[in-house]
């Protein structure tokens, strides 16, 4: 389907990122043309920038905000200044805040879902690693905080190596929530699913991979992503998070394993993930098409109203 290109824009969006990424990651950048070819003027805009006039825009689309783990409290008080002069932001803002924190992953598990086993351990706790480890009994664990990005702070463990880790465990746990979850083979052995969807419906699907001998499946850590197909039966597992997690979102990436052959939740992506254009081009046009449907939908409500 061919979209003419507007002499004059019809829509200004903006695509919030971070300071260090002014001109968007190389993934989203895939999306300024076919947002153009719309009627769309998209402008990467620094989140943080406080020369920005957010009103000037008809929506905002978070987008590479990959820092907002280092500084949620100005985070969130940029989400709560959109939210307060009434501009549309892609999540919503009460999604946004509640993505920002893993503890989500708690009130998914009590409506359902099934979610990877998980210690938490919460802020200035005097639990030691050695505890929680002979308690859940792991031979193998990942540590992380709660609040984090690009396995910003995560690290693998053992009841062997606890007692070294004490110290680090301790400053995690003073600075906030942290969780630990069983260390998962299989995400080395078979890969790590992310499923994506966009306006609600499923678009595509990569397995992330991580390097020999790491378990990080970033590609800043030296993991890969190729594109795949998933099997019904995993597309089923992930729509049951969406409906769960993300029923009124823009975008949504499932992430999770196959582990004795069902689907569990790792993350539910609401807030900046990738959305792997560069492995389905076809996916940057299906978003465009949904950011023009929702920019005309909020267009078309504050004119009734």
């Amino acid at each position: 389907m061919s979209h003419p290109t507007w002499s004059r824009p019809e829509h200004r969006l903006a695509l919030a990122t971070c300071s260090s990424l002014p001109d968007l990651d190389a993934d989203d950048q895939l999306l300024l043309a076919p947002l153009a070819a719309r009627g769309v003027a998209a402008t990467p805009v620094v989140w943080d920038d406080p020369d920005v006039s957010w009103s000037a825009f008809d929506g905002v689309l978070v987008r590479s905000c990959w820092d907002y783990h280092l500084r949620t409290r100005d985070f969130n008080r940029w989400i709560d200044a959109l939210e307060a002069a009434s501009v549309q932001l892609w999540n919503p803002p009460a999604v946004l805040r509640w993505n920002a924190e893993k503890s989500y992953l708690r009130e998914l598990a009590a409506r359902g879902i099934d979610v990877v086993p998980t210690r938490w351990v919460e802020r200035g706790a005097a639990d030691s690693l050695a505890s929680v480890l002979a308690e859940t009994g792991w031979s193998r664990a990942v540590v992380k905080p709660a609040i984090s990005a690009a396995a910003h702070a995560t690290w693998r463990t053992s009841p062997d190596e606890a007692a070294a880790r004490e110290e680090e465990f301790r400053a995690l746990v003073a600075s906030g929530r942290v969780m630990v979850q069983p260390y998962l083979d299989v995400v080395e052995r078979d890969g790590e699913w992310s499923l994506v969807f966009l306006d609600g419906a499923f678009s595509h699907a990569v397995i992330k991979r991580p390097k020999a001998g790491d378990f990080r499946v970033q590609s800043h850590h030296g993991g890969e992503e190729h594109a795949t197909v998933a099997p019904p039966a995993l597309i089923a597992a992930a729509e049951a998070v969406v409906r769960a997690g993300a029923a009124e979102c823009l975008y949504a990436r499932v992430d999770g394993c196959v582990l004795d052959g069902r689907f569990q939740l790792m993350e539910l992506e609401l807030l900046e993930p990738s959305l792997f254009l560069r492995e389905h081009p076809a996916a940057a046009e299906r978003l465009a098409d949904a950011l023009v449907r929702a920019l005309r939908a909020k267009i078309a409500g504050c004119e009734r109203s």
